[in-house]
């Protein structure tokens, strides 16, 4: 059932002439999220990174790292390869410049994941089609809640403020 959904969402977005719609397509959202991701971790300020909206959440530089733990290990399953030694080393980062890096790095390895896939293998695998919708998926669930930390901040979120920039052309 979940095979024959992504096939008909493949089909919905017309891109069946790409060589690998269903990668292409998660990989342009996926590039969206990085991007939303990436740089609320560039515009929140240092001594916010320990802020939390209340007292069972996390931080936001938890939430950063959380982004790149699951980062990780998704991609270490698209690529087919161990988790990287610097998954391991994301828990007690807390300074902004550590964590805005451990959280770029993620992404890269992301990327370089996504560049060699393909469709049939991917939709052949349940493993493989779960850890390629959690690259996009898990990282909108986080920069979700992440538009809170930035918005009680006094910050514009990165996607919002792209949206009014367009806007005013």
């Amino acid at each position: 059932m979940k095979k024959t959904l992504l096939v008909c969402f493949v089909l919905a977005l017309g891109t069946l002439r790409a060589q690998n719609p269903l990668t292409s397509s998660v990989t342009q959202r996926f590039n969206g999220i990085r991007a939303n991701l990436e740089e609320a971790a560039d515009a929140m300020p240092a001594d916010k990174y320990s802020f939390k909206l209340s007292d069972g959440q996390m931080t936001f530089g938890q939430w950063m790292t959380h982004s790149a733990g699951s980062n990780y290990g998704a991609c270490a399953t698209l690529s087919g390869k161990e988790r990287p030694e610097a998954a391991g080393k994301l828990s007690g980062l807390t300074d902004k410049a550590a964590v805005s890096q451990a959280l770029k790095d993620s992404f890269a390895y992301c990327a370089e994941a996504l560049k060699g896939l393909d469709d049939a293998k991917v939709l052949a695998t349940p493993q493989l089609t779960n850890a390629l919708l959690q690259t996009v998926v898990h990282n909108n669930e986080i920069y979700g809640n992440v538009v809170g930390y930035l918005r009680v901040s006094g910050i514009v979120p990165p996607s919002t403020a792209r949206a009014q920039k367009g806007k005013k052309k």
